[in-house]
């Protein structure tokens, strides 16, 4: 994300859900297979892909990449598009996968973030919302919408919004009539701080000129609101939607909304840096954002609201596990459900690997030769399984 001016922002103490907007179970079942395991992969994959300025080998490589993973998820060369563009000096490519709607096959949700970075990988800016845009593919692969929804992950960002503002110019204005979007929702940062409790999230409402499309924002913004308390466990709070791939289509009339870190934000100390990366940030906010995020575009695509090929569904008893205190030094405590009768416990590091293997229906854990830092704690019981972060002192 380019740095953004700092001023005052929307404060609202509480959000009420819309009467016009009610829970979905299969909404919950789809947001509940966004996979730890998969956020933990790409935002290791993305980091070790090192810097990815634009224009340079390594931003190639990350676009190759994400070509890799959308191939892997069973999408074609029909379904993506390259964008080729040129602007500023710099010289590089949009990726655009496309779902086509069963009604509306003209009209699209796109759901963007970039993937381009300065100083350092850039693994919270921007691959915590690449990661989540991916989860999203995933899922939505063959579940019908009737809306169309765009996955695109825009380069030169960082640049001055280079990739997005060509794609808004060339592609978007550059059919006959212009594209008919429904409704653009942008993740950019959205990683948090991994000593922070990360528990609210940003949502980024339409305050600029052209004002014409700000009442129709404001709604969008209040939906997006709704679904993430619906289908996440984050409160909410607002920010105005500035400096970042939503604004060349704001500028242009669209309905636009987007996701910032509500920890860190303004003054995240590793963004632009090399030390934007993993052992700075939350992966487990990056799962509860995705949750908001699968919500939101379902309800804005207009998503079956029949459960189809769910899996690894997390009960809300299992979702509802706390370890305690945490901060924790020499004994991790569980708050479990009684209903739960036999679960395990497994602790890794922020590389993945195991600290603490299988701890079989205990309450209290001995953490005492763990090292002081950040870990990932994985309950599982029968064929769910729920992850949370823990530190240790």
């Amino acid at each position: 994300m380019i740095k953004r001016t700092i001023f005052s922002f929307i404060l609202i103490a509480s959000v009420q859900i819309s009467k016009a907007q009610t829970f979905i179970q299969a909404y919950q079942d789809r947001a509940n297979q966004i996979s730890q395991t998969n956020i933990n992969t790409y935002l290791q994959e993305f980091e070790a892909l090192g810097v990815k300025r634009t224009g340079t080998t390594q931003n190639t490589n990350a676009f190759n990449w994400l070509k890799t993973k959308y191939t892997a998820l069973g999408y074609t060369t029909a379904d993506f598009f390259e964008h080729s563009w040129t602007a500023s000096g710099y010289s590089s490519k949009n990726l655009i996968v496309t779902k086509t709607g069963t009604l509306y096959p003209n009209k699209f949700v796109i759901v963007c973030g970039h993937f381009d970075s300065i100083n350092g990988p850039g693994t919270n800016d921007n691959g915590s919302g690449t990661s989540i845009i991916l989860e999203l593919a995933r899922i939505l692969k063959d579940v019908p919408t009737e809306y169309s929804i765009k996955f695109i992950h825009f380069s030169g960002e960082e640049q001055g919004l280079l990739g997005s503002s060509r794609y808004v110019s060339q592609i978007v204005n550059g059919t006959s009539p212009k594209m008919d979007i429904k409704v653009v929702v942008n993740l950019d940062q959205v990683g948090g701080l991994a000593t922070k409790a990360n528990t609210k999230l940003y949502h980024d409402k339409d305050q600029s000129n052209p004002s014409s499309n700000n009442a129709a924002a404001a709604i969008a913004v209040q939906e997006l609101a709704n679904c993430t308390l619906l289908y996440s466990p984050l409160a909410v709070d607002f920010d105005p939607a500035e400096s970042t791939d939503y604004v060349p289509f704001q500028q242009n009339g669209e309905i636009i909304t987007g996701y910032w870190e509500y920890e860190g934000g303004y003054n995240n100390p590793y963004v632009h840096t090399a030390n934007d990366l993993l052992v700075n940030m939350d992966p487990v906010y990056v799962l509860n954002v995705g949750k908001s995020a699968i919500g939101s575009v379902q309800h804005f695509a207009t998503a079956s609201t029949k459960t189809l090929a769910t899996e690894d569904i997390v009960s809300k008893d299992l979702e509802s596990i706390q370890f305690y205190p945490n901060p924790a030094k020499n004994v991790l405590n569980l708050k479990i459900d009684d209903s739960i009768k036999d679960f395990k416990v497994e602790i890794t590091d922020m590389s993945g690997s195991q600290v603490l293997i299988n701890e079989e229906n205990k309450i209290h854990i001995d953490v005492s030769r763990l090292k002081p830092g950040v870990y990932l704690g994985t309950i599982k019981a029968d064929n769910d399984k729920v992850t949370k972060k823990i530190i240790i002192e």
